[in-house]
Parts: C-alpha cells; sequence; structure tokens
C-alpha cells in the first residue's frame, strides 16, 4: 500500500484517475485488510459501485456528495477476501457519455478509454494492482487494451451486479482489470466464489483458434490490420491450429439491436434522474435516453428477440475451436479526452454474454498499446483466461 501511495502522490495530480482518494484511510485500510486470497491487495473501485465509506456519484452532478448505507456486493466480496478498497476511480457519466478528466498514463493527451477510464489507467500507471470496471458494450475491454493492461469481462452476471448504478440489465457486467491473467483470474474468482484456476499453468495441447475480424472489420485502424496478421503467425508458429472464422448473419445482427436495447434499458433505468434533474444530464447522455425511450414495443421486443437468437447460434460459429481471437478496439487510444473510442469491437460480445480477456499485443504507430481480444462460450471462463495466458505467451 504504502508503494502504491507513493506512486499516486508521484503521478495523480497529472494522471487524474481517481474520484475520490485519500491517502491515510487507505494506509489505515490496509493495516486492517482481512485475512483471504486478496489479503492486502490494494483495489480500484469504478465509481457505479457503491462504497458505504466513501462518495458514490457515478460520474454525473446528480449524485455530487452521495453516501450509500452499503458496499455494492462485488466490493463487499472484495473486502471480505482481504482486498482493500484505496479509492474510487473516475468513470464517464452514468459509464455511458461524458467522459471524466483521466488522462491515458502513456499519454496524457489521449483518453484512457471508457468508461472504466480511471481503473484502466491506475492498473497501468501502477497506482494499485487490481480494479473493478464494468462492460456495456465495451468500457473493461477498450480502456484496458488502450492503457495496456489485461481486462476480463466474465460470463454475464458472474459478479454480483447488487450496488451497482445499473443502466442496462441485459447487458451490465462487472469485470476486472490488472497487470496480468493470473491476477483477473484470482481476483475475479475470490469475488463471485468460482475457481477460475490458475492461467499459467501450461495446458496439454495447444489451442485451436478462430482468427474472427467480426463484422466491424471495416472499422479497424491499419495497425489492427496488420496486428491481426502478426498475431495469427505467431499462434501458429507456437503450435496452434489456426483457422479464419466468421459471424453467422443471426450473431452479426446484434450489433444493431444493441443499440436499441441499451438505450432503451438506459432510459427505463434513469426514470429518477430525467424526472428530478434533467438539466443536470448532459447533451448527448439525453440524446441517447430519448432515442432509446421513443423506440416502439415491438422495436424493443425485436431487439431482445434478436439477442437470444444470437446467442443460440454462436456455439454453432464457433464449432471445432477453443476460442475466437478478434480486435480489442479499432486501433490506439485516440487523441483528447472528449470521446473515450469506439466499442464496436466489444459490444458483440458484451450483447452475447460470453467472457472476454483483453492481453496487451505490442504497441501502434504512436508508441501506443494495442490489445488482443480472447473469447470463449458463455460459462467458459476459465478456458478465456487459460487460453488468454497462452496467447499471451505466444505472441510475446
Amino acid at each position: 500500500m504504502e508503494a502504491c501511495l507513493a506512486r499516486i502522490a508521484e503521478r495523480e495530480a497529472s494522471v487524474r484517475a481517481f474520484a475520490w482518494f485519500d491517502a491515510a484511510a487507505a494506509l489505515n485500510a490496509a493495516g486492517g485488510a482481512r485475512p483471504g486470497p486478496l489479503h492486502g491487495l490494494p483495489v480500484g473501485v469504478k465509481d457505479v459501485l457503491d462504497t458505504a465509506d466513501m462518495p458514490s456519484e457515478y460520474g454525473s452532478p446528480i449524485w455530487s456528495g452521495w453516501r450509500p448505507r452499503a458496499d455494492a456486493a462485488a466490493v463487499a466480496w472484495a473486502r471480505a477476501a482481504g482486498g482493500v478498497v484505496i479509492g474510487k476511480t473516475v468513470t464517464t457519466e452514468f459509464a455511458t457519455r461524458k467522459p471524466g478528466p483521466t488522462g491515458n498514463p502513456h499519454n496524457l493527451a489521449h483518453t484512457p478509454g471508457g468508461s472504466s477510464s480511471g481503473s484502466a489507467a491506475g492498473v497501468a500507471d501502477y497506482f494499485f494492482p487490481l480494479a473493478y470496471g464494468t462492460q456495456t458494450a465495451g468500457s473493461v475491454i477498450r480502456p484496458a487494451a488502450y492503457c495496456g493492461v489485461v481486462g476480463f469481462k466474465p460470463t454475464f452476471a458472474t459478479i454480483n451486479r447488487f450496488g451497482m448504478k445499473l443502466m442496462a440489465e441485459s447487458l451490465d457486467t462487472v469485470g476486472v482489470m490488472a497487470r496480468s491473467v493470473a491476477d483477473c483470474a484470482l481476483f475475479a474468482g475470490a469475488v463471485a466464489g468460482r475457481n477460475l484456476g490458475n492461467p499459467e499453468v501450461r495446458p496439454e495441447h495447444a489451442p485451436r483458434i478462430g482468427m474472427c475480424r467480426s463484422p466491424a472489420w471495416d472499422k479497424a485502424a491499419p495497425e489492427t490490420q496488420h496486428l491481426l496478421e502478426r498475431v495469427a503467425s505467431a499462434l501458429a508458429r507456437a503450435g496452434a491450429s489456426v483457422v479464419d472464422r466468421e459471424l453467422s448473419p443471426e450473431v452479426a445482427a446484434v450489433a444493431e439491436a444493441h443499440t436499441i436495447v441499451m438505450n432503451n434499458e438506459s432510459g427505463r433505468a434513469m426514470g429518477w434522474e430525467l424526472v428530478h434533474a434533467p438539466e443536470l444530464i448532459s447533451d448527448g447522455l439525453r440524446e441517447r435516453l430519448e432515442f432509446g425511450l421513443s423506440r416502439s414495443e415491438t422495436e424493443v421486443l425485436e431487439a431482445h428477440a434478436t439477442f437470444e437468437r444470437a446467442q443460440y447460434a454462436l456455439p454453432g460459429c464457433m464449432e471445432g475451436l477453443d476460442v475466437l481471437v478478434t480486435p480489442s478496439a479499432p486501433g490506439e487510444a485516440p487523441a483528447g479526452l472528449e470521446w473515450t473510442g469506439d466499442p464496436v469491437f466489444n459490444l458483440i460480445w458484451t450483447s452475447l454474454h460470453v467472457p472476454c480477456v483483453t492481453v496487451p499485443a505490442g504497441t501502434g504507430p504512436n508508441g501506443l498499446p494495442l490489445g488482443i481480444q480472447i473469447v470463449a462460450r458463455i460459462g467458459e471462463d476459465r478456458q478465456a483466461l487459460a487460453w488468454a495466458q497462452w496467447v499471451s505467451a505466444a505472441i510475446g
């Protein structure tokens, strides 16, 4: 904890990863950490997860100074496992729209991604070894990739969401970030009550991998196009069976349905804010909520039906494979802090409820990190982590 606090004192004024931070309270909490698998480990908590001893403001002035009475379940289980909440990390507005002030530690003039901005930046800059993020479209995988760390979005609802400021109940997923795949497995397993294995134990055979460009391939920057080719070659040299694999039309259709489901459910979730404090909602978010609420019942039901058809069809797309490998983001982190990047390479997998892991995969033309994403079937979280570690080792 003292090492993390020293790093924060040196860099936080520039990185601005925290929405709330008290060094003395963090040090005192470390002294009273419970025994357990996370004993004494500092944990950054995204500020859409409630904390009883710290403000929970959800990235919005509407909730300025709000102090919940109880921890979110994810926070409570982290503390029960011995983890120490070091502070609340910056989120975009309700984990959806307007970005906070956080910069990418690799280049502060670039976004760290969002909505889990402070968690990704803090792990990358050694403020804390473990952090919570949440993902509705791409908010764990994309910022982790932009900041050069490991991000793990588990199977939907693996980590309990009680006490989270929920926006899209069909999509919102609590995930974790760390600087290694094994640390993600340790953290997520401890708080979910799951044995996610030790990804650093070498498997008995090489994986069968499908290289998936995904329907968003036209959004891939040149560095991402070259990355996928380089990764495919490296995996084949390491002994993997590598084939190209396309998604079926049923699966690809969730990209458009995602927009309807996410914005409709977010609009319904924000009923109190829309009634009592609409002037404090950003123009960009209000526009998306209005779009969602204006969808007809038929449109919303069909979007949910599209999700169901896609979830049913995905196993067929993965037949004969252990995992898919696909881009984590369109390219490097964009310049500027007003946009957190496009989740186009993530939202399909979020809609499908499958586990995803992003691992660092070199740098792009501006020296910023690139990531590669490993995707498994629903419930195959342990396999996703194990093969993500294998891929990480293979690509160096």
